[in-house]
């Protein structure tokens, strides 16, 4: 009997999946909202409707932060609620899994667990290092190239990863993504302007304004609080406010991309010089980020047209190639586990 596959890629705002019998990609927002801080009012899409505008008995929140599950239990019932809707998701099923590499076994337990005691009643559960998966969705050839950097940037984090030749040479999982940008606009308006706006406000003037493209806007008038009348009101945000917001945390981002590439072995520095930069994850749709990056280390930038699919993308030429999910995938049950190493 045929038995179904499923790629999960668990980010930190969307959960992306990817179904082999129905050859089909489906996404939900990672978000739940408990009502009394016990019972499960609304989860995924629903919940994010709630998110900011629920009522004070009603707790709106992500279980994944930073890449890592941050709340196990939520995120379990989450993932049991997310099965009952209308995807049929078979009973006795396997289940790859996308994990971050620079994470603590305990985490990466955690990923196998949440899947392997939920309603999915998976009859394996294998994982792969998210880097790998990532690059090979963005259609790179990991296993002839001779030094590239992947960088996904995601909703809560970015991992910074050098691969040459099938091997992962370095990896770095910083706790720096979209949530981050918006609370520095946010944390800015605040200290400018006296005004008080919420994070999706914070993340519309984000991907309005983007980072120095040429705007046809200098302002946009947003709804928040006035902090010292304490008054709801309407206000403009300055465009160069909300770019100045996010310089600092993206410049960590560049610092840590040019210190890897300095730590990396000569052999494959070539290699990064050539090939440069890839580009994934949601964040990477942000105006003009390719070319801030590309301008600030140095180094070619490349993207796709949908850089937030690319892990699961991945995970979908993974679980259709039967020599590939042989040769990048693992079970935490194998006594000689361990994440790839060529080099």
């Amino acid at each position: 009997m045929f038995r179904n596959i499923y790629g999960l890629d668990l980010g930190t705002y969307e959960i992306k999946v990817f179904d082999k019998k129905r050859d089909f990609i489906w996404k939900e927002r990672n978000i739940i909202a408990k009502k009394d801080q016990k019972f499960l009012y609304a989860a995924g899409d629903e919940a994010w409707d709630m998110f900011e505008k629920a009522p004070e008995n009603i707790e709106v929140l992500f279980p994944m932060q930073g890449g890592a599950i941050a709340k196990f239990d939520d995120m379990q019932c989450l993932l049991q609620e997310l099965l009952k809707k209308e995807r049929p998701f078979y009973g006795g099923s396997e289940y790859l899994v996308a994990v971050p590499t620079d994470v603590t076994e305990v985490e990466k337990r955690a990923f196998y667990d949440l899947v392997c005691h939920s309603a999915a009643r998976a009859r394996t559960v294998r994982i792969a290092e998210r880097a790998i998966v990532d690059a090979i969705g963005f259609g790179v050839n990991v296993n002839r190239t001779e030094g590239v950097f992947i960088v996904n940037m995601g909703g809560g984090s970015t991992e910074i990863s050098v691969l040459s030749r099938g091997g992962m040479v370095m990896n770095r999982l910083m706790k720096l993504g979209g949530e981050h940008l918006d609370q520095a606009i946010q944390d800015q308006v605040r200290h400018h302007l006296e005004f008080l706006i919420g994070r999706r406000t914070a993340e519309m003037l984000r991907q309005d304004f983007g980072i120095f493209e040429d705007a046809t806007c200098t302002a946009i008038n947003v709804s928040g609080r006035n902090l010292r009348t304490r008054v709801p009101e309407y206000r403009e945000i300055p465009v160069g406010m909300v770019r100045a917001a996010m310089r600092e945390p993206l410049k960590e981002c560049v610092s840590e991309i040019r210190a890897m590439f300095d730590r990396t072995p000569p052999t494959v520095r070539g290699g990064l010089q050539k090939n440069g930069i890839c580009l994934t994850g949601g964040l990477a749709n942000l105006k003009e980020l390719s070319t801030y990056l590309e301008e600030s280390t140095g180094l070619a930038v490349r993207t796709v047209s949908r850089p937030e699919l690319c892990v699961v993308e991945g995970l979908k030429k993974i679980i259709q190639d039967k020599r590939a999910y042989k040769e990048w995938t693992y079970s935490l049950l194998d006594g000689d586990y361990k994440w790839l190493r060529k080099l």
